[in-house]
């Protein structure tokens, strides 16, 4: 059987002069098989994955979104850490200005142990030069480079601690169209000894190292 999709302009005409054959078509008709026959050949294009929705968080101003992420909350702040004091990136140097983006937190973060992946980005000039050298805080180990949707990021550790909080954090950071990326997988919280009785963690640490890396995987650099 033909399919409809198929028919082409004639065989619309032909149905209507089988359909009037005691008469002479109507100008009308006519035109009517004909608008059909065209919107029977030519119909609206379907979407394609490519034009649907796949990001939880695009800026295409910066050049940079977010894949779907589960087990992740969305935010677009940096106000949960009482050591980073909100800043655009870790052991950001007060006098520089930057922007925080957006934050995944992995889900059941809570006081004593929280996990996120944060970005933020800078065009201050001081930012962008010394973008990617590591800070005081750093370890020893030589900072290395990742790719990330395959661009290179400048990697290094590092970690910070005041009375029983403390943070460790793996940074990545990239200079793009003058401007400079900082990602930070952040582990924070306070030491569940000091609690009494003392507590348990949602996850340990290692957990939470692992699960940032799978968010990592969601960035994607889209300029």
């Amino acid at each position: 059987m033909m399919s409809i999709a198929r028919i082409p302009l004639y065989a619309a005409l032909a149905a209507v002069l089988l359909a009037g054959c005691q008469r002479a078509p109507e100008e009308k008709d006519v035109e009517a098989a004909a608008q059909t026959a065209v919107e029977i050949a030519d119909p609206a294009p379907p979407v394609t994955g490519r034009e649907a929705p796949q990001f939880q968080f695009s800026d295409d101003e910066i050049g940079i979104a977010l894949a779907p992420t589960p087990g992740f909350t969305l935010h677009r702040d940096f106000s949960r850490s009482y050591l980073s004091d909100g800043a655009w990136k870790t052991f950001a140097a007060p006098d520089v200005r930057g922007e925080p983006l957006v934050a995944l937190v992995l889900d059941g973060s809570d006081k004593i142990t929280a996990a996120e992946l944060r970005i933020g980005t800078s065009t201050d000039s001081h930012a962008v030069v010394t973008c990617l050298d590591p800070p005081e805080g750093a370890t020893t180990e030589e900072p290395d480079e990742v790719r990330i949707d395959g661009q290179a990021f400048r990697h290094f550790r590092a970690g910070d601690a005041a009375m029983s909080h403390y943070q460790s954090v793996d940074a990545y950071r990239h200079v793009r169209n003058e401007r400079c990326i900082a990602i930070d997988l952040l582990i924070t919280g306070t030491r569940p000894e000091v609690y009494d009785p003392p507590t348990t963690p949602p996850f340990d640490e290692a957990t939470a190292r692992a699960r940032l890396q799978e968010a990592l995987g969601a960035v994607r650099i889209t300029r």
